[in-house]
């Protein structure tokens, strides 16, 4: 069999675990959520007698599962000393920002108790300090939206799994909604002419046809997309000489809905004939 990767993902309650998962499956992951950690050494057999098997592996367990705090350490090291090796992600995030989270959603936090929803964040704080400790990733996520999360979880993976190999994540965005966090190139659209004042584009966004010709039609758009591809040509070559793994590189506009798409879809359609690995994210396409 081959060697199985195998990630927890654990942390506070709120802080975006779901999210996390449905990252790693989205990059090939069998994702399993609320396990009992006294049946992941069952689960684990059950899977290896399994002819196809499963390579990659993600579960969710945190304080949901009565037993978790006081079961998972034996359990783990149980199963390292069989062979199996795990990575640990904990996610965790502000206290404000968990309130605020709950408050939105409306959702009971699991610790059971009389007292206030704050006594109980603090306390699952306190009482995850010792897996926090042991954790190979500690994702603090109060400053991220879904998809910011979703990108670097997903990033951290595929690093460890496609390691020397550069991946390229190309993400439109809206300057009105701040710059992307984990951008390592950013460029600035706002100097190209703006669909948004044409009446009959202004609903529409950059992935439909009647944009992308309105931004592609004038002298300057093409003139900067052939200095930015040849830019990028240039670059991404010594990136990779000098082990850089992962790449994104992120084009902004006023609201992230016409120009920077356009502009994005360019750069992946000239990059994806160069690049094995490579996606494309359009962060703020369906806000207003």
């Amino acid at each position: 069999m081959k060697q199985q990767k195998i990630i927890i993902v654990t942390g506070l309650s709120g802080s975006g675990k779901s999210t996390a998962i449905k990252a790693l499956e989205d990059v090939g992951f069998f994702c399993v959520d609320n396990l009992p950690v006294v049946l992941l050494p069952n689960f684990l057999q059950l899977r290896r007698k399994q002819s196809s098997g499963l390579e990659k592996l993600a579960l969710v367990m945190d304080i949901r599962e009565e037993g978790f705090l006081s079961g998972y350490a034996n359990v783990l090291d149980g199963l390292t000393k069989q062979g199996y090796q795990f990575k640990v992600f904990f996610l965790e995030a502000s206290d404000e920002e968990l309130l605020r989270r709950y408050s939105q959603t409306r959702r009971h936090h699991p610790l059971a108790g009389g007292e206030s929803l704050l006594e109980r964040i603090r306390a699952e704080r306190e009482q995850l300090q010792g897996l926090k400790g042991i954790a190979d990733k500690v994702i603090d996520t109060s400053l991220y939206n879904v998809h910011e999360l979703k990108h670097i979880v997903s990033r951290y993976v595929l690093k460890e799994i496609h390691a020397g190999e550069i991946e390229v994540h190309v993400l439109s965005f809206g300057f009105k909604y701040g710059l992307p966090h984990d951008a390592d190139l950013v460029i600035d659209v706002r100097f190209l002419p703006n669909p948004y004042f044409v009446r009959e584009l202004r609903e529409l966004d950059g992935t439909s046809q009647l944009v992308e010709a309105f931004v592609k039609k004038w002298a300057e758009t093409g003139l900067f997309l052939d200095k930015y591809l040849d830019l990028l040509d240039f670059l991404i070559p010594f990136y990779e000489k000098e082990g850089k793994s992962y790449l994104t590189i992120a084009v902004g506009c006023t609201g992230g809905r016409h120009r920077s798409i356009v502009v994005a879809n360019e750069i992946f359609r000239f990059l994806k004939e160069k690049i094995k690995r490579i996606n494309l994210t359009h962060r703020d396409i369906e806000l207003t």
